[in-house]
């Protein structure tokens, strides 16, 4: 594993591949700023958002991104610099929730077209409660809940490759869990559990074999399982704190992976010197093409 981008990123997160582009997206989601590497022409470049962002899709339309930001939805054309806020829908007036106290988390789009995010709690003081939950966002932009658990940090939202199964999980429960997946969502199982393992589970890839590759945040790992839930391999990080794996490069065949020092202490003398920084391997399997949202940024008004 070698450090692909010296980002030193907050909180690193929300890793995908363009292909049409060539090129590396990514969010470091204290920090409200969209990343993006051209590994062909060794460059990156940033842009500043009006909140947080905490997870994205790629678009079929050309050029645009769906973004979770904190509190609401919103398309954004990087190269135009133009962002189309959903607007005044309901949704950040409530929260996706209907609370106050969560924020939107991890999300991926389906292999329908649809855009999956969950959320979790920001508490005030004391722990995170179990109050968040799993939202989607369909083509024609209605948003419904998902009949999910509650959870308290949603992460590890992935898709099979048949689009049959959606992955998910609890970070604070250290249990990745799968459920059938369709128009009609199914009741969750346990797919993997880390409750007897060091660290919790962060982000995830589906590869083409359905391998489900997990960053473990505070394991400085991430985490190959099978189709079954039995874990197939583990490639180490050089940082504690992986966030999310993608799959990009020529072939599909390189393995991206965010990374954080949210919590870390960075400053002299701090061994972690990697914390922030994005990752590439190349693990011998290949991915998937990111699926892309199919709703159309042109039935939002620009404003």
């Amino acid at each position: 594993m070698r450090v692909a981008v010296t980002a030193g990123n907050q909180l690193g997160e929300g890793a995908l591949w363009c292909e049409r582009e060539q090129a590396l997206y990514w969010t470091d989601i204290h920090a409200a700023r969209l990343w993006r590497y051209l590994p062909n022409e060794g460059a990156t470049h940033d842009w500043a958002l009006p909140e947080r962002l905490a997870s994205f899709a790629l678009c079929e339309a050309d050029g645009w991104l769906l973004l979770a930001l904190a509190t609401r939805l919103a398309f954004f054309h990087p190269q135009r610099n133009e962002l189309r806020d959903f607007g005044p829908n309901g949704i950040a007036a409530r929260g996706f929730d209907d609370r106050h106290d969560t924020r939107a988390n991890d999300g991926a789009c389906d292999r329908q077209g649809r855009f999956v995010f969950g959320t979790l709690h920001e508490a005030a003081q004391g722990p995170k409660l179990a109050v968040g939950g799993f939202h989607r966002l369909n083509a024609d932009l209605s948003l419904e809940a998902l009949p999910l658990p509650h959870v308290a940090i949603a992460n590890s939202v992935a898709f099979s490759p048949d689009g049959a199964t959606m992955y998910f999980c609890d970070s604070l429960q250290k249990k990745i869990l799968r459920c059938d997946y369709g128009d009609q969502v199914g009741p969750a199982s346990v797919f993997a559990d880390l409750s007897a393992q060091d660290g919790e589970p962060d982000g995830s890839a589906v590869d083409a074999e359905g391998g489900l590759w997990n960053a473990q945040w505070g394991a400085a790992r991430v985490v190959r399982y099978l189709p079954d839930g039995r874990e197939d391999r583990r490639i180490a990080i050089p940082t504690v704190q992986p966030t999310r794996p993608t799959f990009g490069g020529p072939g599909l065949r390189t393995l991206f992976v965010t990374s954080a020092h949210d919590g870390l202490n960075t400053g002299t003398g701090c061994e972690d010197r990697h914390a922030g920084d994005v990752f590439a391997c190349t693990p011998g399997v290949a991915g998937l093409p990111e699926p892309r949202f199919a709703g159309d940024p042109d039935a939002v008004p620009v404003r």
